[in-house]
């Protein structure tokens, strides 16, 4: 059983960063492809960024050049450092990865979620 756990939510100034954290623990071979979606009120969840595990990232449009990806391999750790934040990235977030179990086996796996609140 693998499990991830985010921390680093909070409430937040607009204008103002915020640096989550994703942790995986349990039987964890390697990991593939990490990711952060968000979550706002009344709205459907929506993807955020990802971080192959080569390097290659992709973000929303509405986060580019304020939002950054990265991972810890060794520490099985995905990071969000949130800059320039606005009202509108309040959310509860959750980080999403594909973790092989074995050498051939790969599942996907959710966070519990953190949230965010920026004050306007």
């Amino acid at each position: 059983q693998v499990q991830l756990v985010e921390s680093g939510g909070g409430l937040v100034q607009a204008g103002g960063s915020l640096r989550l954290s994703c942790a995986a623990s349990g039987r964890i071979f390697s990991m593939n492809v990490m990711r952060w979606y968000r979550q706002a009120p009344g709205k459907q969840r929506e993807l955020v960024a990802e971080l192959t595990s080569g390097g290659n990232t992709n973000y929303a449009d509405s986060v580019k050049g304020r939002f950054t990806i990265s991972r810890d391999n060794a520490k099985n750790t995905v990071y969000l450092q949130m800059n320039s934040l606005k009202a509108e990235d309040t959310a509860v977030y959750y980080c999403n990865a594909d973790v092989v179990v074995e050498s051939t086996t790969q599942f996907r796996y959710w966070g519990q979620g953190t949230q965010v609140t920026v004050s306007s």
